[in-house]
């Protein structure tokens, strides 16, 4: 693979210099260097341990249960509320859902190779561009300026560079396409084989909030590992690398990386649940527009108010060896989280019920020579 080139690139910054560490360790071109006794996280975690609570798996556990019932109550009544306006708006009799529903597979057709071959390329492709093209527009004209408070890598990619950009929207076009198309129909395949329920009739939202659950949590176990196995030194070098050429990421480089990882890292864990659960395309549809507007918002370099944090995902890219999975639950299982939780970007991980930006919350501590000479 030919390696990005650098000629165009902004000269690149002590934080960017300090995040190449930690490639070169993926690489095999550097040498974990340790004092004796003492393990790299010890060596990283200088004054910021006063940063870190006492946290326990269970209690992580419980915080990603209580996120994720909450979610799903706000989306019930949501969805109640939503479906009470059409209805009463339209005139509409009976379900509002199963009545649009039913006007798309009589226009459509019932044939189940549209929806789940040409209607999920066609689905995802639109969602990823629809939120990710105003998020790219954002950071080529680099306005409006309010919203850079809320930059997680400040001075980073304002604007972006035009050369890397095109790239980037080269390569997710071709795995979304080339790759997606091909990868859409063995996964159709699957689920014939697997089986699933007639198109006509959708499920009840009782059953949905359930299998999101389950998408939710195989998601998480098959991405991590999938995730940190591409991370050793066998694949990160040929593989791996490319998607890392962003230490700063933006949204659209969610999905830019070598073909073989788009197939086993970003379209198979979602599939995993589906296919275990082998239920209604209806359902796979909302799945997979939820996982893109995830992962678009974890690239995406902004951490908003109101919005789940993206400082986990950012701080992998940042340096590489921490922080892969999506939850945050086998990252703390397997320790592979301690230098983010020693760092100042953990007690801006939280979702912020202000507008007031999380940098500004929580600002970087001053180096002590500098807080002395304040003195």
């Amino acid at each position: 693979m030919a390696e990005p080139d650098v000629k165009h690139r902004p000269p690149m910054t002590k934080t960017e210099d300090v995040s190449r560490e930690g490639e070169r360790e993926q690489d095999g071109e550097g040498e974990n260097k340790m004092a004796p006794g003492k393990t790299p996280a010890n060596q990283q975690r200088g004054s910021a341990d006063q940063l870190v609570q006492p946290y326990t798996l269970i209690s992580l556990l419980t915080s990603v249960l209580f996120l994720i019932s909450s979610a799903l109550i706000v989306f019930a009544a949501f969805r109640n509320t939503l479906t009470w306006h059409l209805q009463r708006f339209w005139g509409a009799s009976g379900d509002f859902w199963q009545a649009g529903w039913d006007r798309i597979l009589d226009a459509v057709g019932e044939d189940p190779v549209n929806f789940w071959v040409f209607g999920t390329v066609i689905f995802t492709f639109s969602v990823y561009w629809i939120l990710g093209g105003i998020y790219t527009v954002m950071d080529i004209i680099n306005k409006p300026g309010a919203l850079r408070r809320y930059k997680i890598q400040p001075g980073t990619n304002e604007p972006v560079e035009t050369k890397r950009l095109i790239k980037v929207i080269g390569s997710v076009v071709f795995n979304q396409i080339v790759v997606g198309l091909p990868v859409s129909y063995l996964s159709y395949f699957l689920m014939a084989w697997r089986g699933f329920p007639p198109l006509r009739e959708l499920p009840t939202f009782h059953w949905v909030c359930a299998e999101l659950a389950l998408h939710i949590l195989v998601e998480e176990i098959s991405f991590y590992y999938s995730h940190r196995l591409l991370h050793s030194r066998m694949f990160y070098k040929h593989i791996h690398k490319q998607h890392h050429e962003w230490t700063a990421p933006i949204s659209v480089t969610a999905i830019y990386c070598h073909p073989v990882e788009h197939i086993f890292s970003n379209l198979l864990p979602p599939f995993l649940g589906v296919f275990i659960a082998g239920r209604h395309v209806a359902t796979a549809y909302l799945w997979f527009a939820i996982a893109i507007i995830s992962t678009l918002n974890a690239h995406s370099g902004y951490h908003w108010p109101f919005f789940p944090s993206p400082e986990a995902h950012d701080f992998h890219h940042l340096k590489f060896n921490q922080c892969y999975g999506v939850l945050g639950v086998l990252d703390r299982l397997h320790g592979t989280d301690t230098v983010f939780r020693n760092s100042r970007n953990y007690a801006r991980h939280l979702t912020m019920l202000t507008l007031v930006p999380a940098r500004e919350l929580y600002p970087d501590q001053q180096p002590k020579y500098k807080q002395q000479k304040a003195l």
